[in-house]
């Protein structure tokens, strides 16, 4: 199943969902963890959660630098004490092509679980704070558009139109069923 595991992008209705909470510490959360790690990889991207695979999971990887041994899987993460604010850039593997500014905590703690079930806790600032909460946002059906300001959202309309369409090609059917709810 993991081979076959590719990232999903906007406007997949799958990006929007909460994700569940991981009770079973398996192979098969490993493997996938591993194959999300590869997924990241090769696409350039820092951090990748469950969702944008399809997984519908409390369940994300990061690398923040890209060096070989600096991988790390995060499952039923929490985020706590947040403390001060900035803003930054950021992009998405799931909204190719869009990056935006967006604030975030500057400080954070977060307590988690490894791929053995073990828990954890970490504190980060920065770039890797970002990225926990980026992935977080993720795992709670949150995409960076969310975050955007309107006069941002407004600058990838264009980029958005063009997912939407490529995703209606792909989905034939699917948005008329959108419409009979």
């Amino acid at each position: 199943m993991s081979d076959e595991l590719k990232i999903i992008h906007y406007p997949d209705p799958r990006l929007r969902k909460m994700s569940q909470p991981v009770t079973e510490f398996t192979p098969e959360l490993k493997a996938l963890a591993a194959r999300m790690l590869e997924l990241m990889k090769d696409a350039r991207g820092v951090g990748l959660a469950a969702p944008q695979v399809g997984q519908n999971i409390r369940l994300f990887v990061i690398n923040p630098t890209g060096e070989e041994g600096k991988e790390r899987a995060y499952v039923n993460p929490v985020l706590s004490d947040p403390d001060g604010e900035e803003e930054g850039e950021e992009g998405c593997l799931s909204l190719p092509q869009i990056n935006a500014k967006v604030w975030r905590s500057k400080l954070l703690k977060m307590q988690a679980q490894d791929l053995d079930g073990s828990p954890f806790e970490e504190q980060a600032d920065g770039y890797i704070a970002r990225i926990w909460q980026h992935e977080t946002d993720h795992l709670n059906g949150t995409l960076i558009l969310d975050r955007m300001g309107p006069v941002a959202r407004l600058a990838c309309r264009r980029i958005l139109k063009e997912l939407q369409q490529k995703w209606d090609d792909e989905h034939p059917g699917a948005a008329d069923g959108k419409k009979k709810k």
